[in-house]
């Protein structure tokens, strides 16, 4: 399991020829960093009597962003996963016509899978963003700078997650599942426009 290695561990695999850990993994972890900050502004903020008139919203913040900081780790593994199950079916035989026809089904729904992945990891980037600019906002204000990185990294871990999400995409030839993914990337940008400048803007305000 990668959440299991140490970060050097991590890192020297990244580096390296082999194929997984790759872009998709980085993405899902960048998220979860972002998570993670944001948590620990949350945590940083509860029980401080200066913030006692939002500490109901903090906590429901903190259930939040742990939730998608756990569901984000999964989501490493499970783009490694996808993508390995993806390398498999070139190797499924094709001697007959029947072969060629499997391997070419099998090959389309590995993709569709491989370009999900990295979609749920951009849509649970965005919930981050709107995380980190409520604790931007209703935060410890001795510790703002780390919500403001954490919408950096979420809006990194979008962007990369976006990138993706494309590779698969111009592979895939079902139509409709093309849509519907361009439909979704579409979407994601538009609610995602301006979001890390707003919260920048508010720890930027907060720090003078």
């Amino acid at each position: 399991m990668l959440m299991d290695k140490k970060v050097s561990n991590f890192l020297e695999e990244l580096a390296s020829n082999a194929p997984t850990p790759g872009g998709g993994s980085v993405a899902a972890l960048a998220g979860a960093l972002g998570a993670a900050l944001v948590s620990m502004v949350a945590n940083l903020t509860i029980g401080k009597k200066k913030y006692e008139e939002v500490e109901g919203d903090i906590k429901r913040i903190l259930s939040s962003s742990e939730k998608l900081r756990y569901e984000l780790s999964q989501l490493i593994e499970e783009d490694v996963k996808v993508f390995n199950n993806f390398m498999a079916t070139y190797k499924l035989p094709q001697e007959t016509e029947e072969e060629k026809r499997i391997k070419a089904e099998t090959i389309q729904k590995s993709l569709i899978e491989a370009a999900r992945v990295p979609l749920q990891v951009a849509y649970k980037c965005l919930d981050i963003l709107n995380l980190a600019r409520e604790i931007a906002e209703k935060g410890n204000v001795n510790v703002v700078s780390d919500a403001g990185v954490a919408a950096l990294m979420a809006e990194a871990a979008l962007e990369s997650a976006i990138l993706n999400v494309k590779i698969n995409l111009k592979m895939i030839k079902e139509e409709k599942i093309k849509e519907e993914l361009s439909s979704s990337l579409k979407e994601l940008l538009a609610k995602k426009r301006g979001q890390k400048e707003k919260i920048l803007e508010i720890v930027e305000g907060k720090l003078k």
